[in-house]
């Protein structure tokens, strides 16, 4: 199941909810002060995009480790 970040629009806690795809967009419970109605915010990931020779590179944007595949990277210093 994926994880999808929501804002409460009562205190603008900003949380993530573990749940099906079918439900991504149905509102939800803010964890902080129980309001109804926290909606799913636009989510802030990594993005990749394709070459016309196939190869994939970071968007602009990113940061820090964009262009890492994760854990320490020895050539961006994180």
């Amino acid at each position: 199941m994926p994880i999808y970040e929501y804002v409460c629009p009562e205190c603008g806690t900003r949380f993530d909810v573990l749940r099906p795809m079918s439900q991504a967009d149905q509102p939800t419970r803010c964890p902080h002060c129980q309001a109804e109605g926290a909606r799913r915010a636009p989510s802030r990931v990594a993005s990749f995009s394709k070459s016309a020779d196939g190869s994939t590179a970071p968007v602009s944007g990113g940061g820090g480790c964009a262009s890492c595949s994760g854990g320490s990277c020895a050539t961006c210093g994180h």
